[in-house]
């Protein structure tokens, strides 16, 4: 309440109260009859006896309870705005905490792309070296077999000269008789004779 509705109530209360003391003198003189409960100044007396309690009742409350109620809607008030400014701040972190959970989500796909353009990179060199080395022994297959088929040849010559010349002895040794032997062996002494001379 305010100040001008709180000095009403007790102007309202003086009032009554002197009003009362007023009439109750006046209100017993005139009446000596049955039952003073009863009677008009009986009932005003109730009304006013009704008034001053709750006016007392009022009274208390508004000077001991007013500033217990305002003490303690102060302390609730404090409690709200406190626990208020305590969700500000979980919201806050929360929102921190989701902000920093959305940036590990991006760094971990970064990652997998990254370990994954790393495998093919890793794989692509593999595969490289892999034709790199099939090439390099693709050629010292060829090599190796170029190298045996020389080898081959000059064998095969070999044995073809080998045989060349067996085959000439005997040709030679089937047309050529034992006295033209003879006389081929004493003209080739008389030649070496001759240039020694």
């Amino acid at each position: 309440m305010r100040r001008g509705q709180h000095t009403g109530w007790r102007y309202a209360a003086t009032s009554l109260l002197v009003l009362g003391w007023t009439a109750l003198p006046a209100l017993a003189a005139e009446q000596s009859a049955p039952d003073p409960a009863d009677s008009v100044a009986g009932l005003v007396f109730r009304w006013l006896n009704f008034a001053l309690v709750v006016g007392g009742i009022v009274y208390f409350i508004r000077k001991v309870g007013a500033p217990y109620f305002r003490q303690n809607a102060q302390a609730i008030g404090q409690s709200i705005r406190q626990a208020a400014e305590e969700r500000a701040a979980a919201e806050r972190e929360l929102n921190e905490a989701s902000q920093k959970l959305a940036k590990i989500n991006l760094e971990i796909q970064d990652l997998r792309r990254a370990a994954a353009s790393e495998s093919g990179a890793q794989t692509e060199r593999i595969r490289a070296l892999a034709r790199t080395e099939v090439e390099r022994i693709s050629q010292a297959a060829r090599a190796e077999i170029a190298a045996a088929e020389r080898a081959a040849a000059l064998e095969l010559r070999g044995a073809v000269a080998q045989l060349a010349t067996e085959h000439a002895a005997e040709l030679v040794r089937a047309r050529v008789s034992a006295a033209t032997e003879a006389g081929l062996f004493r003209s080739f002494l008389s030649e070496i004779e001759r240039s020694a001379a």
